[in-house]
């Protein structure tokens, strides 16, 4: 049984048996990014940039509105919000921009919560600068950010800090404020991967002040594309690589190649159903749906939960091991009862080595999405418990 509530009906691809609660690796796309993707493909749009004729017209519009939409949704300057193939991918070309402005001598300050997209592109720029990267570490009993450990590492040499919005593995969602505050004291520029977050918690870049935030559509219910906003003056400052025809201020400067504009017409509608449904409506629904499951989940005998055990401070995304089973194991008995969860590292590489689990092969992840209900809870607890009991 369905409540009317929990939007499933908005999301062809979950309107089968499966409990989806793969989300956080990619969601399914919501009815009217389908539609647009599909409307502009038909449309005879389909151009490309910066022509005299009514496609190439309807090309510009079409990003300059998207830009205009997602800066409306995290509170970013339109002028330097950037599309592309994926967060990695745009993170390897922006910080190899930030490689060539680094040198010996310099930091940069990254965390072990990140995501190894927020890591190893600093780290590969650090080794073409020679500048120095470091990783502060976070606590193995609360799962929380050690943020006095951070603020130290941030020293009068530091040039950028990178840091997750929210974890992809834990949920921990840290303090951002304090460790932006502390970079730009001393001058350094914050690099904020919110990919986690953006489809969970409402984001005002405005109010955080962070130089750069990295989200991925295809997490909030939208494309398979990447999103850079970016803080104009440092985009049109950084010597990106880019071909000699493509602008030299703005967006377009960082957007190497043709863009993908019928997946740019999905963000754009994506970005609309997000701004429709309301960012604080979408996580009480969530924390209501999640608050089961990780009570739940805490409440099973030889299930082990890998994460802050309240509500506060992180994401509707729990991570678990259960005593005696792989979690590849687990995984595939859950998806054999059609319920769909990642095991493994989720590319959490630090992460996972700091709490010692890298050998016995990570943690099994679900997570809560506007489109995951309280039936499909108790059908995970209800496998997860019945394993469980069998170690």
């Amino acid at each position: 049984m369905t409540s009317p509530n929990d939007l499933r009906n908005r999301f062809p691809g979950a309107r089968n048996d499966w409990a989806r609660f793969d989300g956080p690796a990619g969601t399914q796309m919501v009815d009217s990014a389908i539609r647009a993707m599909s409307d502009f493909a038909a449309s005879g749009a389909n151009a490309n940039t910066g022509g005299y004729f009514a496609s190439a017209n309807d090309c510009d519009d079409l990003l300059n509105r998207t830009r205009q939409v997602v800066g409306t949704l995290f509170g970013a300057d339109p002028e330097g919000i950037c599309f592309g193939a994926n967060m990695t991918t745009m993170t390897m070309a922006f910080t190899r921009a930030v490689a060539r402005t680094l040198k010996p001598g310099d930091r940069v300050v990254g965390t072990k919560l990140d995501h190894d997209a927020n890591v190893s592109p600093w780290r590969i720029a650090c080794e073409l600068s020679g500048a120095e990267h470091v990783l502060a570490p976070f606590s193995t009993t609360t799962f929380m950010l050690d943020t006095e450990a951070m603020l130290k590492m941030i020293t009068p040499n530091t040039k950028w800090v990178a840091i997750t919005g929210a974890s992809n593995l834990l949920g921990t969602a840290p303090n951002l404020q304090p460790i932006i505050d502390a970079a730009h004291d001393v001058g350094a520029r914050v690099f904020v991967d919110a990919v986690h977050l953006a489809v969970h918690q409402p984001i005002d870049i405005a109010q955080l002040g962070c130089d750069v935030l990295a989200t991925s559509p295809y997490k909030w219910y939208g494309p398979h594309a990447g999103v850079l906003c970016v803080n104009p003056d440092l985009l049109n400052s950084l010597p990106v690589a880019k071909v000699r025809p493509a602008e030299n201020v703005g967006p377009r400067r960082f957007e190497t190649g043709t863009p993908n504009f019928e997946s740019i017409a999905a963000v754009e509608a994506s970005a609309r159903f997000l701004l429709e449904e309301d960012m604080q409506k979408i996580m009480s629904y969530e924390n209501d749906i999640f608050a089961p499951l990780l009570f739940g989940l805490l409440a099973i005998e030889n299930v082990k939960v890998w994460g802050i055990p309240t509500l506060e401070g992180r994401t509707p995304t729990v991570s678990f091991t259960i005593d005696g089973h792989h979690p590849d194991h687990v995984a595939q008995v859950l998806a054999d009862a059609r319920i769909a969860v990642w095991s493994g590292s989720s590319y959490a590489v630090e992460a996972v080595d700091q709490l010692g689990l890298t050998e016995s092969g990570g943690v099994v992840r679900a997570g809560i999405t506007r489109y995951v209900n309280s039936d499909d809870v108790s059908r995970l607890l209800q496998v997860v418990t019945s394993l469980a009991s069998h170690h």
